[in-house]
Order: C-alpha cells, then structure tokens, then sequence
C-alpha cells in the first residue's frame, strides 16, 4: 500500500529512562562508564558528546542548605505569631514551610 515508513522519532532525553539512556549512551564512543552514572549525568554526557547546550533558564534554590536556613527563619516566625494568637498568619507561615520542605525533597 503506502511504500513510505513513519521514522521513529526519539523521545526527549529527558522522559527516557535511565536504561534507555543507557543504551544510547552506548552507542556514542565519547562516552565511558555509562553503567556507573546516574540518570542525571547521563543526560547531560549524551547532550555534551551530541553537542546541545543544555539549558540553564531555570534558576532555583538547589541548595537545600540554603532552604533550610530559610524553613528555620519561618519556624521561628510561626512561632512568634503563634505566641501573639495570629492563626491566620501562623497559617500562612506553615504552608510556606510545607511548600519549602516538598522544594528540598525534589532537589535532594
């Protein structure tokens, strides 16, 4: 019937699985010790020996020192206004901890 054949299309590197990048990590000779790498490293060592930049666009709190530092000062503060009877602001401050603990998780 129809003689042209769909090319299959690479998914991003990103959604691939860490043995899915694995295996292609294989195929690029400038890549070695692709089975002692995380899935991380492997993303950013195939996109080195390919050539892509990697994008830096998104900056965040990758520290999570520094986010911590930051859920102690808001600790100390819902503290404060627990003691003065502001449940609203005691409130405000424990879904700002919530949302600060849920960013270390993902960034560890």
């Amino acid at each position: 019937m129809g003689g042209k054949k769909k090319e299959a299309k690479e998914k991003p590197l990103e959604k691939m699985t860490a043995k899915e990048l694995r295996e292609v990590g294989k195929q690029l000779p400038e890549i070695t010790g692709v089975y002692g790498m995380n899935k991380a490293e492997l993303i950013s060592a195939i996109k080195k020996a390919r050539g892509i930049t990697e994008d830096l666009a998104k900056k965040t709190d990758s520290s999570v020192r520094e986010i911590k530092k930051k859920i102690k000062t808001l600790k100390a503060d819902r503290e404060a206004t627990i003691k003065n009877d502001d449940r609203k602001m005691a409130k405000i401050y424990r879904r700002r901890i919530t949302k600060l603990k849920k960013k270390t998780r993902r960034a560890a």
